[in-house]
């Protein structure tokens, strides 16, 4: 027996592989080299599309010389994308002719994981494939590690999407330090949250959070606000007045839309940093003072600092730590969870019992760019609950724009599996991790609901 030949799983499982290609003769060859996988063959693109969807294996090989024209690699290349769009995680290696390694680029450059040129060497190419499987395992390991995370542990943040769990981890392993963090991200992206979060998660936790938007405030008014003031200090000053940050001693301020602020109160909260004392406005007295500063803007502060609209050496000690936060339009699948959050919430407020979302709603909210982000979704959810005629949200409800066709979905068992993933934790989060009542909402018998949680490695509090 060949060397080449491919091992089971550990649970003597084999692994499924799809092989595309129009020569009879390299399938038997392969399907013998490959007899430890599942293998499945197919001759053209629509039949490699069909078999496919019918069985998603992780990995799947592709001559791009296939038929109605074999000398072009067009009907190949077709094939590498539609795959790579049906389930972007599948490792796809691309098989050429000898003088076609820049066509293989090309699909290199589509997403394909690697390329092989002809003639078939079996050894290699068993080894090209069974490393694209390892990766592929390593890469699902992660994905279940990454579901696993869903309720994660700040505050009213909600969040199952792998780019916000990022950014989750992140705040957790920089709360416990005192370092000063910048954040960055669109108006809506939850930015207070995290901050609110970095608060929560320190050793300041039971100490004063005091937040300060400086867009809002009046900018003769900040330094006081900020700084606080003495008797007298200007017109209208008829006490001494602590300000926020003194207030704050032992805790956090929260100093939100930075990139709003002039050059000249800058320049105070620089030495702020700097000697970590205050004085306030009218005053001579520098009061010291502990706090940990988080700032927060959604403006870009090196364009902002090109222009000499904000101090370098400023931006240098406000960002510690930086941390960007992506936009809802790209985090994955958010959309969807934050609108049954936001349902559920606003039925209750409301005294309303809508069940859902229609499926043309499920499909808006995953289509639409919401420039608002969070913040825009959420007042939309809210409009939806109070104007919505029927049991369930519609586009209309939501005041969007169905989009022209849905998305698509690779099988029926991807989509049952996707649909657990997505239903399950939000049945348990509404019951409180009430086994007996999350199995009961979800409409399956306790057993099955334990069954699920090991199936999808779902952890309950």
């Amino acid at each position: 027996m060949m060397a080449t030949k491919a091992n089971k799983t550990r649970k003597d499982e084999k692994r499924k592989l799809l092989i595309v290609d129009d020569d009879t003769g390299i399938q038997r060859q392969l399907r013998w080299s490959f007899d430890g996988y599942d293998v499945s063959v197919a001759g053209d693109r629509e039949e490699a599309i069909a078999r496919f969807r019918a069985e998603a294996p992780p990995v799947v090989t592709v001559d791009l010389g296939l038929p109605p024209d074999p000398d072009s690699p067009d009907e190949g290349l077709s094939t590498v994308e539609e795959i790579l769009r049906l389930a972007p995680e599948t490792k796809v290696v691309v098989v050429t002719g000898q003088d076609d390694n820049h066509i293989a680029m090309r699909a290199i450059g589509m997403g394909a994981y690697d390329f092989y040129s002809k003639p078939i060497d079996s050894d290699v190419l068993a080894l090209i494939v069974d490393r694209a499987y390892h990766l592929y395992e390593i890469e699902e390991e992660n994905r279940l590690l990454v579901r696993s995370r869903k309720n994660v542990p700040l505050g009213d943040l909600v969040t199952a999407a792998p780019e916000m769990l990022k950014v989750c981890h992140l705040v957790e392993k920089v709360a416990p330090t005192d370092v000063t963090v910048l954040l960055l991200g669109e108006s809506g992206t939850g930015k207070e949250l995290l901050a609110r979060a970095l608060h929560d998660l320190s050793p300041r936790a039971g100490k004063s959070f005091s937040a300060i938007n400086c867009a809002a405030i009046p900018e003769n008014l900040l330094e006081s606000e900020l700084f606080g003031h003495e008797k007298g200090a200007f017109t209208g000053a008829v006490k001494q007045t602590k300000g926020k940050i003194e207030l704050a001693d032992g805790g956090t301020v929260f100093l939100d839309e930075i990139g709003e602020t002039s050059p000249m109160f800058q320049v105070k909260l620089l030495r702020f940093l700097q000697e970590r004392v205050v004085e306030r406005v009218g005053g001579r007295q520098q009061i010291a003072v502990d706090v940990r500063i988080v700032c927060a803007t959604n403006q870009d502060l090196k364009e902002l600092m090109a222009t000499v609209r904000f101090r370098e050496d400023l931006y240098y000690r406000l960002s510690e730590l930086v941390i960007n936060i992506p936009p809802l339009r790209d985090r994955t699948g958010d959309a969807e969870l934050l609108a049954h959050n936001f349902l559920a919430r606003f039925n209750q407020e409301h005294k309303r019992n809508l069940r859902g979302f229609s499926v043309e709603a499920l499909a808006t909210l995953e289509t639409h760019p919401w420039p608002g982000n969070v913040r825009e979704l959420e007042n939309r959810v809210k409009r939806a609950v109070i104007m919505a005629e029927e049991n369930r949200i519609t586009p209309a409800d939501l005041d969007l724009v169905e989009p022209d066709e849905l998305p698509e979905v690779l099988n029926l068992a991807r989509a049952r599996e996707e649909a657990e993933r997505r239903e399950i934790p939000r049945a348990l989060s509404r019951v409180d991790g009430n086994i007996t009542r999350a199995a009961k909402l979800l409409g399956i018998s306790r057993p099955t609901l334990y069954d699920l949680l090991r199936h999808h490695n779902i952890k309950v509090d």
